[in-house]
């Protein structure tokens, strides 16, 4: 099978959110119950990183099968959502979808770019750890993270799970 990696259209948009519940499926085999698979990045949301300039897909013959969403936070770009529906899993996909990001934060000038995740998921932290993320510590952490960080709280997420990473550009 052949995939594209493109710039999100705005009529890309309104089909991410089924990528993103089967995607979020994936994490009750990981022993994490808390994450409702029905609670996606509402649409206006994601239309306004498309309008930033921040959403790239992964399509074959034109129809998405996985997604990136990111957009500058505290001078850096940030990865809010990564998700490649399971039936197109273990291709490479997510790994490309990181390096389109990561090649036009670099091209727009930014010196780093971040993501909050789960530090023991495998697809999680320890996958960002090969596409050269790094753990951030709390030291680290801008008062955005912090805002993140109490958000995830909010949503229910095992906080104790979480973490910030980097990766520096060239």
């Amino acid at each position: 099978m052949t995939y594209d990696i493109r710039q999100a259209r705005m009529d890309d948009l309104p089909l991410l959110a089924d990528i993103e519940r089967a995607a979020g499926a994936l994490f009750a085999t990981a022993g994490i119950g808390e994450v409702n698979v029905d609670d996606v990045a509402e649409l206006r949301f994601v239309e306004s990183v498309a309008r930033t300039a921040g959403a790239f897909v992964a399509a074959t013959d034109d129809k998405p099968v996985g997604f990136i969403l990111s957009a500058p936070l505290d001078l850096h770009i940030h990865i809010y959502e990564l998700s490649v529906h399971p039936a197109h899993g273990r291709q490479g996909l997510g790994r490309k979808l990181i390096e389109q990001v990561c090649d036009d934060a670099a091209a727009r000038g930014f010196a780093a770019v971040t993501l909050s995740t789960f530090s023991d998921v495998p697809w999680n932290a320890p996958f960002y750890a090969t596409c050269g993320f790094r753990l951030l510590n709390p030291a680290e952490w801008t008062p955005a993270f912090y805002l993140a960080h109490y958000h995830e709280k909010e949503m229910g997420l095992p906080i104790e799970r979480r973490c910030f990473m980097r990766k520096e550009l060239k």
